[in-house]
């Protein structure tokens, strides 16, 4: 009998909610939420991309993005004081966070009982050493597979194929947990089972139902 394989998305899943983290971003650095994600987003769409990716597939250094998002920033709100917004974004982004204790639990006791776990995630090169220490679950993952590293991002079909491979795992084995409803559809049209992440309770209740199913 094949054992599954759940894979754990990190921001929005093994990191506190993102809404939270956009908010203590602006008290850091003092960019209201609304311009910050216009800018992302201007710097996305300015490759002909989503948001975040240009830095999430490792097309730019975050240094370079960080300044791109600040020329974005000027042209919309030239008041705008962006001296507390360092270039080295990950250092600011994440320092103080936690991670979202209840799904690393889950985590460890899905590998302590003999399900395989693995972290599939899109992320950014400079920021590896920062979430990896956070979420702090080196000795129990099967396999990590990051969008920086495989030049692939969620929902693109691509990556899931390069995690199951990876993990040496059947793709029907594989279960993702995502709190994007886009991801988790591409998942389930790559041949995996899905549970989109609405909180911890429901996704790990949703996720211990499909196990039984297996």
């Amino acid at each position: 009998m094949s054992v599954p394989f759940v894979w754990f998305d990190f921001g929005g899943v093994l990191s506190p909610p993102l809404d939270e983290l956009f908010l203590r971003y602006e008290q850091v650095a003092g960019i209201p939420v609304d311009l910050l994600k216009h800018a992302i987003a201007e710097v996305g769409a300015s490759y002909g991309l989503a948001p975040l990716a240009p830095i999430e597939l490792a097309l730019l250094d975050e240094r370079t993005w960080v300044r791109k998002l600040h020329t974005v920033l000027r042209a919309k709100a030239p008041e705008l004081d962006l001296s507390r917004s360092e270039l080295d974004f990950g250092r600011q982004w994440f320092a103080g966070h936690q991670v979202n204790g209840a799904v690393r639990d889950f985590a460890i006791e899905l590998a302590a009982s003999g399900t395989r776990v693995g972290v599939l995630s899109n992320n950014v090169v400079e920021w590896e050493s920062y979430w990896r220490t956070m979420i702090d679950l080196e000795d129990v993952l099967s396999a990590l597979v990051d969008s920086c590293q495989v030049g692939f991002r969620k929902p693109d079909r691509e990556i899931f194929t390069i995690a199951a491979e990876t993990a040496g795992a059947d793709p029907r084995d594989c279960l993702l947990v995502d709190d994007l409803a886009e991801n988790c559809a591409a998942a389930r049209q790559a041949g995996w089972r899905a549970v989109r992440y609405s909180d911890a309770d429901q996704a790990i209740g949703e996720v211990r139902q499909a196990l039984r199913r297996v």
